[in-house]
């Protein structure tokens, strides 16, 4: 296996809701949601970066798709990480979070390994960290 990463898929609980936080809130870009007319097919895509793309997707399709039982929704099962190239960018980005219906679970700060970075979670639970690294270009 190439160790390499072409979808990332987030369960949701409300799909509408989550296209609008991301498309919306966040200027992902997507075209919306497809697959509406098969059962449990309905699904969104966005466009990350070349090579890879997020999915939403509805807990209970993922599950019965998956065939596992649908678990509780857990923000400590894994963080999603958005490097940008300043500080004022990692406040832009939390501040656009908030006001497209994020959490802020910690306000953007300095780190204890030099960089700056902050904490939200989307409206379905799902943490995304937004940090500058001033060791990465």
């Amino acid at each position: 296996m190439k160790p390499q990463i072409t979808v990332i898929t987030l369960g949701v609980d409300d799909l509408e809701k989550a296209v609008y936080f991301y498309h919306h809130g966040l200027g992902f870009p997507t075209d919306g949601i497809a697959g509406t007319e098969y059962e449990h097919g309905a699904v969104a895509f966005f466009d990350l970066q070349p090579g890879l793309k997020m999915a939403l997707w509805k807990r209970e399709d993922l599950a019965h798709d998956a065939h596992i039982q649908q678990g509780p929704a857990s923000a400590t099962e894994c963080s999603l990480g958005h490097n940008v190239s300043s500080k004022e960018e990692v406040n832009t980005i939390m501040q656009r979070a908030k006001e497209a219906g994020a959490t802020i679970t910690k306000d953007a700060h300095e780190t204890f390994w030099g960089g700056y970075a902050g904490y939200f979670q989307d409206p379905d639970g799902h943490l995304w960290e937004v940090v500058w690294n001033p060791a990465w270009s």
